[in-house]
């Protein structure tokens, strides 16, 4: 329990109390000493684990696991050891009774109340069997195997991944790490239903697709295999096997920047790469962080000194991409890596395929993100010249005003950093041509026209690798003129109108600087012709080459 209440009730009734005032003193204060350690105790973030092994389960469809219940206790054992952890409170659920659905619900519940404070760190850690049912609404759903968990009513009876994610994400810690030592893929530390293990085994891609959980702004979850391998226990190591390297990373393995401290990410990256050396490849660890910073989440050790810089990414679009400092390989993303300080040459490579290469200046006890760099190796600014139509949509207005007719525009975007997923586009066009005016069956009267139009839009942009999708609303002015001289009438008539609609594009990015592109927008507007006004929509579709600078 926190001791700031009583400090302040202390101070409180000291300043309250009556007694002899000082000499010239106003108001009859006394002075009151404060103990400076207990009152920076109180204000101290606490840390907090739950952790649950899950061995038996009263359906005997469910094989026991051996040592489920031994990961959870020598893992509380790191944390609360004074030289590593050194966490506050380490409460472990391995009975029988504790390890229900609903027992491990209310225990959560109850961390909840006890971690209040923002900067808390608090750590969830699950050893368990997974599986995989259909909910009500008939959707593929993963499940932790709790002691009452029925082999034939999973989604009624086992405990939710969505529902454990929900009651993860309401802890008001900034801190948190969740580690699931479980897996879903029917194997190793997982069963699944037969029809169900049937379904799966007609599906060439692995499953559906790869759903790990998502994770809050600043927190963290890690899984001790990817989606759809298996999570084993070893004899010979007597635990899981992400278990045992994660707690002999705490140990002081994992410090890779040599700062005295082990973080969660450098204890999951040095579990991940023994894991994945122990099983010969077939068990893959992994991680999802959406927002690491200067990785806050310290599982064991203290920062006593400034550490080696970091380059790491734990962004799902960087897998699989090797990353190279100094020509010399280091890891395969996601991950990260210590390095030494100075000017480095960074280097993502898939295969033969060379991402990107960055000369870099980086300090001792700099964390550099590789999305960072990526941000800023890229020209983010492209100027293209391109051609193609502009049209009505409605055929009287192509009968009465203008054909289709051909175009030329140059396109300037920019993606600007502040607004990553954002892009602003600006466009400018022109064509002039001659055309001839149906007035009758058989009766026309020729003309030349001249057309402008300025736009601009702030599309949502989507990027996958070279190609770039764009699409979002679109503001353009449009000035038309036309000019008849025939023997009966010489004159000219003029439009202009400012237009909303929308636009889409689509970039293929050839190399560093060179790319294709194309672009098709809808506008709606409001014309007169001959006195009358109409709302009429005209549409452009251009393509061409872009610089990217």
């Amino acid at each position: 329990m926190r001791r700031l209440p009583s400090i302040l009730l202390t101070v409180l009734a000291a300043c309250a109390s009556p007694g002899p005032l000082e000499k010239g003193g106003k108001g009859g204060l006394v002075s009151v000493k404060v103990d400076e350690t207990k009152l920076s105790e109180a204000y101290a973030p606490r840390r907090l684990a739950l952790l649950v092994g899950v061995s038996q389960v009263q359906d005997a469809q469910w094989r026991d696991l051996r040592y489920a219940s031994k990961d959870a206790e020598d893992l509380a054992s790191a944390l609360r050891d004074s030289t590593r952890g050194h966490f506050d409170r380490v409460r472990v659920l391995t009975r029988p009774e504790e390890t229900t659905r609903a027992s491990i619900l209310a225990a959560l519940r109850q961390l909840r109340q006890e971690a209040t404070r923002p900067d808390d760190v608090v750590v969830v850690y699950f050893s368990a069997h997974g599986t995989l049912s259909r909910d009500g609404k008939g959707e593929l759903k993963r499940y932790l195997v709790t002691t009452d968990a029925s082999y034939r009513s999973i989604a009624q009876t086992a405990l939710s991944m969505d529902v454990l994610k929900s009651e993860f994400d309401q802890l008001p810690s900034r801190r948190r790490l969740m580690v699931l030592a479980t897996c879903h893929s029917g194997s190793g530390k997982s069963l699944l239903p037969r029809e169900l293990e049937a379904e799966l085994a007609g599906i060439k891609a692995g499953f559906y697709a790869r759903p790990l959980e998502e994770s809050s702004r600043a927190s963290m979850v890690f899984a001790a295999c990817d989606w759809g391998e298996t999570a084993r226990e070893d004899e010979g190591l007597k635990n899981d096997i992400y278990t045992h390297f994660l707690i002999h990373g705490l140990n002081g393995a994992a410090d890779r920047n040599i700062d005295g401290a082990v973080t969660a990410t450098e204890a999951h990256d040095y579990a991940r790469r023994h894991t994945y050396g122990f099983t010969e490849g077939r068990q893959r660890p992994s991680a999802e962080i959406l927002e690491v910073g200067a990785d806050p989440v310290v599982l064991s050790g203290r920062i006593n000194r400034t550490g080696r810089p970091e380059l790491f990414s734990y962004n799902p679009r960087l897998d699989g991409f090797t990353l190279k400092v100094d020509g010399e390989e280091r890891t395969e993303l996601p991950g990260g890596t210590a390095v030494k300080p100075g000017r480095r040459t960074v280097e993502l490579t898939k295969g033969d395929d060379l991402l990107f290469r960055e000369v870099v200046d980086i300090a001792a006890g700099e964390r550099l993100p590789l999305e960072r760099l990526l941000s800023q190796s890229f020209p983010r600014r492209s100027l293209a010249l391109v051609g193609g139509m502009f049209s009505f949509v409605d055929a009287r207005s192509r009968n009465e005003l203008l054909p289709a007719s051909p175009e030329l525009a140059v396109v300037l975007r920019l993606e600007e950093r502040p607004l990553p997923d954002l892009s602003l586009v600006f466009d400018v066009s022109g064509s002039r041509g001659r055309h001839r005016l149906d007035l009758v069956p058989g009766s026309s009267v020729p003309f030349t026209y001249t057309s402008f139009s300025l736009g601009a839009s702030v599309p949502y942009t989507w990027r996958w690798r070279r190609l770039s999708l764009y699409a979002g609303p679109r503001v353009a002015a449009l000035l038309l003129q036309r000019s008849f001289q025939t023997e009966a009438f010489t004159g000219s008539q003029q439009y202009f109108t400012v237009s909303p609609g929308v636009v889409g594009g689509v970039v293929w990015r050839l190399n560093e600087r060179m790319e294709l592109m194309s672009q098709l927008q809808t506008m709606v507007t409001y014309v007169v012709v001959d006195g009358q006004g109409q709302a009429v929509g005209f549409s452009g579709g251009w393509a061409g080459v872009g610089y990217r600078f």
